[in-house]
């Protein structure tokens, strides 16, 4: 399964208006399950940066169906997976990729945040990938 351009832009527009409600400035990249970028957004100001860092995030929640963030916490030194953001040409391990999964729990795409603090990449993550849900 996989969510549909119409349901991408949904999960955008959550984004948005997250980011809007915390006052700043974000790039969106929504991924289908497959990881094909489906929908993408760079609001005004956001940093050019953030671009590759936003698709990253998603990838990287789709390829181990979880939070970005978690791999974070598994990927410290000495951890199991220490330098996993290193592998499949380059993953982001910290939060704002967030897994988008439909109203019977499939997994349908994910959506990575950036462009602020990771508390605030993963709160708009989250918000827009509660669109769906």
């Amino acid at each position: 399964m996989n969510i549909t351009l119409d349901q991408a832009n949904a999960v955008i527009e959550a984004c948005r208006a997250k980011s809007k409600e915390l006052g700043t400035k974000m790039d969106i990249a929504v991924l289908d399950s497959g990881m094909n970028l489906t929908a993408f957004a760079r609001e005004d100001g956001a940093w050019l940066g953030s671009i590759d860092i936003a698709m990253k995030k998603a990838k990287t929640a789709r390829s181990f169906n979880m939070d970005s963030g978690e791999i974070g916490k598994l990927s410290q030194p000495g951890g199991a997976l220490y330098n996993i953001e290193h592998s499949n040409n380059g993953l982001i391990s910290f939060p704002g990729g967030v897994l988008i999964k439909n109203s019977a729990g499939d997994i349908i795409g994910a959506v990575g945040v950036s462009g602020d603090s990771v508390e605030n990449d993963h709160a708009v993550a989250s918000a827009g990938a509660a669109a769906i849900s």
